[in-house]
């Protein structure tokens, strides 16, 4: 008989791995023998076990008549590694409890009905909201071929990213910046322009104690402005290092002999219609889905966000609040084209987090 804790555990113990696995989704399983849990499993690095079969890899108990707890259905192709259904057929699970349906083409309730014909009972769905947001960069990945879209940005009190001399460290505490260290390595990739490297030569790494990885770093640079001098192109031989840049820019090649000799991928785009400065976001995002790029965090300024924000490519946003005033006009999005109320940009799924004295604005773009 289902036991809702169980599924609990499943989802709870999938978080293991979460940085780890993409682009697969990290899932998480747990098998149950006579209402006793024998085992649970996490998805590997990518390549390596699924979560079912570390489940039934690690119990010491004959697994033959258990229940198998798991958030996703149960793949039933050969990719990196053999099916997992064939797995749960080998070693006589009972029953299948499973929290949501995959979408992948490969699957999308091939899993359950190869489970079925087997004479395993299964059952679906549990936890769907739970689970759909825990797995929320894969399933739009594998539903629509593109990355899900995140924006991030630390303002005052009244709305501001930094002074009227540009100066903005820091505006948020040492706490949230951690929280962004978290979130880039949640990420597979980070985004930025080449007018925030200019300004801040950032590294965009994830600086953690014992961090798991960092994320692929993405530069949009339709003139190939970038110095080889800046932090981002000295380091691009250890982290994974995007430029995509104007493919009508006449003077590429001689820059692009300069920057490939750093490692760093240059990859030419069309430009937005009628906008000589933005390049085609749209080509862009599907090119990083074909990279099996699943998910990507915006940090860049007020420019680039606007337009995002305004063509509604953004999937969720991030916002840190400090309680300071620093005046000006320096707004994280100063001109959405917004002329009367009932054109207002809302969030959805809003969470508030206090993190010391910031406060941390969480939601979906509707």
């Amino acid at each position: 008989m289902y036991n809702p804790a169980h599924m609990l555990r499943a989802i709870s113990v999938a978080e293991t791995n979460r940085c780890l696995t993409s682009p697969n989704p990290f899932v998480g399983a747990v098998l149950v023998k006579d209402g006793i849990v024998l085992s649970s499993g996490w998805t590997q690095n990518y390549g390596a076990d699924h979560a079912e079969v570390q489940a039934i890899k690690k119990s010491t108990t004959d697994p033959s008549g258990a229940d198998l707890y798991v958030t996703l259905e149960p793949c039933c192709h050969f990719g990196k590694t053999p099916p997992c259904t064939q797995a749960i057929i080998d070693a006589g699970i009972k029953n299948v409890y499973a929290g949501i349906s995959d979408p992948n083409p490969k699957v999308n309730g091939k899993g359950f009905e190869i489970l079925k014909n087997a004479g395993i009972n299964v059952e679906y769905p549990y936890f769907k909201d739970e689970i759909s947001r825990q797995l929320e960069f894969y399933l739009k990945w594998i539903s629509t071929g593109l990355p899900f879209v995140i924006t991030k940005s630390a303002v005052s009190l009244d709305g501001k990213i930094s002074t009227e001399n540009n100066s903005s460290k820091w505006i948020s505490n040492k706490e949230s910046r951690k929280r962004v260290h978290e979130l880039r390595q949640q990420v597979d990739a980070v985004l930025t322009t080449i007018n925030t490297v200019q300004k801040d030569d950032p590294m965009l790494n994830v600086r953690l104690e014992n961090h798991l990885k960092n994320p692929i770093r993405i530069i949009l640079d339709p003139r190939l402005q970038i110095s080889i001098n800046y932090q981002i192109c000295q380091s691009a031989n250890v982290i994974k290092t995007i430029i995509f840049y104007d493919k009508n820019f006449q003077d590429a090649s001689l820059k692009l002999s300069e920057i490939e000799k750093f490692q760093i991928e240059a990859i030419p785009v069309s430009c937005q219609p009628d906008d000589e400065f933005h390049l085609n976001f749209q080509e862009i995002l599907h090119i990083m889905g074909q990279q099996k790029i699943c998910s990507i965090l915006i940090e860049a300024g007020s420019n680039l966000n606007s337009f995002l924000v305004k063509n509604r490519y953004i999937d969720k946003v991030y916002y840190f609040i400090s309680p300071k005033f620093l005046g000006g006009n320096k707004t994280v999005l100063h001109e959405l084209g917004i002329e009367d109320i009932t054109e207002q940009i809302c969030l959805k799924g809003t969470k508030i987090e206090i993190i010391e004295e910031d406060v941390l604005v969480s939601g979906y773009l509707k």
